[in-house]
């Protein structure tokens, strides 16, 4: 999770970037934390869907096979 401190500072460059503009190193620093933040929500997300099961109405595990397949190549790298 990005810091809140971070967060901030994207939103003050965004801010600015739409009143003023930004010099040419703001606007590195603004691509720089975005990143940062992008890979924080995919991470955030990937994390949540590994938590999910799908199951149909008889009760069976149909959880798609490429779902499972992450499951598993993420289990794997924590080991």
């Amino acid at each position: 999770m990005l810091s809140k401190d971070k967060i901030a500072r994207i939103n003050e460059l965004a801010r600015k970037s739409k009143s003023e503009g930004l010099s040419l190193k703001e606007t590195a620093e603004q691509k720089e934390l975005r990143q940062e933040y992008l890979k924080s929500v995919r991470s955030s997300f990937k994390n949540q869907l590994h938590s999910v099961k799908v199951v149909d109405d008889e009760g069976n595990d149909v959880t798609p096979a490429k779902l499972k397949k992450s499951k598993e190549n993420n289990n794997s790298t924590l080991h």
